[in-house]
């Protein structure tokens, strides 16, 4: 039930693409002097060392933060096209966490939020995380932060934790579901607690990150959210990429081929900017990332 560590895809092509989403939604959020609750329900470790032994041994960052850094260097355009705001905004975040020039260090979630919570306005960050190794570094990385009551962090089921934390105080909560989706009932749990959230907190904007792979009930997800975001009278966006089959040979030393090759973030009550931001980032960010058969990008909203 434990094998699962993030650390082994920190800064995929995955996590850039949820990242620059997830900086898009709070920079809109954080825009209302109301305080604001972040929740992640999986938080992971929340620090990773891409120079590490964990990192290293997958390789995957070099299809995601790594390309995208290098692709850039010091250029602010992609394809003769000026950067994606939303992109430029993640970059920033990242880049901070490492001296100028390197890349060592990649921020998860917890991480990214915390940058842009706010402190006169009393924003919240609540961190879950049930894994033993990933939970005990959580709270380490977190103590390094010194920020107080602003950030606390449980070793708790984040699916059952949600239900004493909605609606919160401030009636302003970005929800994020990113679980890994090891086991099967992962997928109708993710369901089973959007339903019981939006009947607390129907106002929330709740963001669910999945894989695209071949498994019904990974197929059967984005519909399913659908319909309960269709059925709740609530607003919805969903976006995915896919870098597609790289059809080159391994490279000597490559230690094995990148697994995840496509993933995708559904938002329940997206904020109005997010659908522009991502409709310049997601080209932007496919001609960077993409590599072969089946890569592409989808944008749909409704509600």
């Amino acid at each position: 039930m434990f094998s699962y560590r993030h650390a082994f895809h920190a800064g995929n092509h995955a996590d850039v693409f949820k990242h620059v989403a997830l900086v898009a939604i709070l920079r809109h959020l954080t825009q209302k002097e109301t305080a604001l609750w972040v929740i992640d329900t999986h938080a992971g470790a929340g620090l990773y060392r891409l120079d590490g032994d964990h990192a290293g041994t997958s390789g995957e960052a070099g299809h995601g933060i790594f390309k995208l850094a290098e692709t850039l260097g010091t250029h602010d355009t992609i394809d003769g096209q000026p950067l994606a705001p939303a992109i430029a905004d993640y970059l920033e975040h990242v880049r901070a966490f490492n001296r100028k020039g390197e890349m060592r260090v990649y921020p998860g979630s917890p991480f990214l939020a915390q940058r842009l919570l706010r402190t006169e306005t009393r924003d919240k960050l609540k961190l879950f995380e049930l894994h033993p190794s990933d939970s005990k570094a959580l709270a380490g990385h977190v103590a390094q932060l010194d920020a107080g009551r602003q950030v606390t962090m449980d070793r708790a089921d984040g699916f059952e934790a949600l239900k004493a934390l909605l609606p919160p105080p401030s009636r302003r909560a970005l929800v994020l579901m990113d679980p890994s989706y090891e086991i099967k009932s992962d997928y109708g749990k993710v369901v089973a607690a959007l339903k019981d959230s939006l009947h607390r907190f129907a106002t929330g904007t709740y963001a669910v990150w999945y894989p695209i792979i071949p498994r019904p009930e990974a197929h059967d997800l984005p519909r399913r959210l659908k319909t309960l975001a269709n059925q709740a009278h609530k607003p919805w966006l969903n976006a995915s990429l896919a870098i597609g089959q790289d059809d080159q040979p391994p490279t000597p030393g490559e230690v094995h081929r990148p697994g995840l090759l496509a993933s995708g973030l559904f938002v329940i009550n997206p904020p109005h900017t997010l659908k522009p931001a991502l409709q310049e980032a997601l080209p932007q960010l496919l001609h960077v990332l993409g590599r072969g058969r089946g890569k592409g990008q989808v944008l749909e909203a409704g509600g």
